[in-house]
């Protein structure tokens, strides 16, 4: 079975995944210990994190016989770039209205 790969924000528009991203902001954890924070199936978390792990959002490291799960930077690199454009894109705006509201106030 192949799990596709989502972008970025189809990966955060989960609730649990987003809180896996919670839990790994914290300490690598292994997947049993992430699906203890959950009422869902191990098998269910793991899908979840295969997910995150395709996008780019996690590693996974075999220790032994559990599988521990780290944060990466790489998927939140995709949302870092959306939130700048707009930054710079609100920035731009306000820069205009500010120049236009100092032009105003000189005439009065």
């Amino acid at each position: 079975m192949q799990t596709q790969t989502l972008d970025a924000f189809q990966v955060i528009a989960d609730p649990s995944r987003r809180q896996i991203l919670h839990l790994l902001s914290k300490d690598s954890l292994s997947i049993n210990s992430l699906a203890e924070n959950f009422e869902m199936s191990r098998p269910a978390v793991s899908k979840h994190i295969k997910i995150m792990y395709n996008a780019g959002f996690i590693s996974i490291t075999d220790i032994g016989r559990e599988r521990y799960c780290t944060l990466k930077q790489d998927g939140f690199n995709e949302l870092q770039g959306f939130i700048d454009y707009f930054d710079k894109f609100w920035e731009s705006k306000l820069k205009k209205l500010e120049t236009i509201l100092n032009k105003k106030h000189k005439k009065l």
